[in-house]
């Protein structure tokens, strides 16, 4: 563990995920904003989000599939570049004094969207593969930290440029943070150490992943199970807003604050938990930590004071930051690295469909003034994913232990 601390690609890779990430986020931040300011921007907003979920959950096998069959590194670097070319088109362009209409904004957008949704998974498999077994517990630690630190310096970031500054010098400084992201990524040293020699058809390459959990239902179900605080908190970035309206009569100000308690909870999470899993073992840690984000969520269901509803943020943030931080190093220590990247498309592409349907559900009980049954409803779905990491846990482990012993 202590090598990684010395290890010049750690520093050079969280350079490279610092800077392409505030960038990122800083546009991310202000494009739905501006956009919604724009004449019918907000529909455009909604049909542009719509939009992106279905072509995120089509494409998500394929994306598998690429991340296992072709190098890391080439991915991350083309990725970084696209976004270059794509920040400093459009920045030209507000240069050059043309006013951006609503089909740029949509546009941007859709490719940042389509930024995240190349850039974690790849960056995912390629942490397993360039660093070593036993740090990976360490390194997921370091990445949610960062991640948190990323939010907090994109949020503030975005809410002082877009007083201050027009869209194309923020422009210009994501163009900026993809270069230097570009710069650190082309000296990290790397080798491909995953031969793909598979003689399969295309439609076989792209299942892998399913007939890989098909061959392993208990790793399967734990894996689902403990992906679900992740559901929670994406279909709570819908619902906490109205919550804090209608439930605890509160102003914006709240929701500010909470964001903030959410990243602290986050990054506790990513210094405390790897040294958990060294403690009491990654299937324990992710049985409490899933615990802890359904006993917060069921506790919404009987608060209105503010102060306790902070709180439970925080735990919320600890329990899926300290999942997520778990159940990756677990997927780092027993998925091989040539299939990682479809094993883990299986799961994103049931979690598009999972967020899907809820929000569909979700968005009419809204609107019939009932924001209560949709916590309800996600205690009850944390409750259950709880009990089934609790039932499979042990036995994953055992054939863990099994598979190595």
């Amino acid at each position: 563990m202590n090598g990684l601390y010395r290890d010049r690609r750690l520093y050079l890779l969280l350079v490279a995920n610092l800077f392409s990430s505030v960038g990122t986020g800083i546009t991310m931040t202000a494009v739905p904003w501006l956009l919604v300011q724009k004449p019918d921007g907000g529909t455009w907003l909604g049909y542009m989000s719509t939009a992106m979920t279905i072509i995120m959950f089509l494409l998500t096998p394929y994306v598998g599939m690429w991340i296992d069959q072709i190098s890391r590194k080439v991915m991350l670097m083309l990725g970084e570049t696209m976004g270059l070319v794509i920040a400093a088109m459009f920045a030209l362009y507000g240069m050059a004094e043309m006013e951006y209409h609503v089909w740029h904004l949509a546009f941007l957008f859709a490719s940042g969207s389509l930024y995240y949704f190349l850039f974690y998974p790849t960056l995912f498999a390629f942490n397993q593969e360039v660093f070593h077994y036993d740090q990976y517990k360490t390194l997921n630690g370091i990445m949610e930290i960062e991640g948190q630190l990323a939010t907090v310096i994109s949020g503030g970031a975005a809410s002082l440029l877009l007083t201050k500054v027009p869209l194309y010098w923020i422009l210009c400084l994501d163009a900026c943070t993809y270069a230097v992201a570009i710069a650190c990524l082309f000296f990290i040293p790397y080798h491909r150490s995953v031969k793909n020699s598979e003689t399969h058809s295309f439609w076989n390459k792209m299942t892998e992943g399913y007939r890989y959990m098909k061959a392993c239902p208990l790793l399967f179900w734990f894996l689902l199970a403990s992906f679900m605080p992740f559901i929670g908190v994406m279909m709570t970035n819908y619902l906490h807003p109205i919550y804090i309206t209608d439930v605890l009569k509160e102003d914006s100000s709240v929701y500010g604050i909470q964001s903030m308690v959410y990243g602290i909870g986050a990054a506790l999470a990513g210094a405390v938990v790897p040294w958990l899993l060294r403690r009491i073992g990654t299937e324990i840690s992710i049985t409490i930590t899933v615990f802890m984000y359904a006993m917060a969520m069921t506790m919404f269901l009987f608060v209105k004071n503010t102060w306790i509803f902070y709180l439970l943020v925080g735990i919320t943030a600890f329990g899926n930051a300290g999942t997520r931080v778990a159940r990756s190093s677990l997927m780092m220590e027993r998925i091989p690295n040539e299939k990682i990247g479809r094993v883990d498309s299986l799961f994103r592409a049931l979690g598009f469909l999972i967020r899907s349907i809820l929000l569909s559900v979700f968005t009419g009980l809204v609107s019939l003034e009932h924001v209560l049954i949709p916590y309800a409803i996600l205690s009850g779905l944390l409750i259950i994913s709880g009990l089934l990491v609790l039932r499979t846990g042990e036995s994953v482990k055992k054939e863990q232990f099994h598979l190595t012993g």
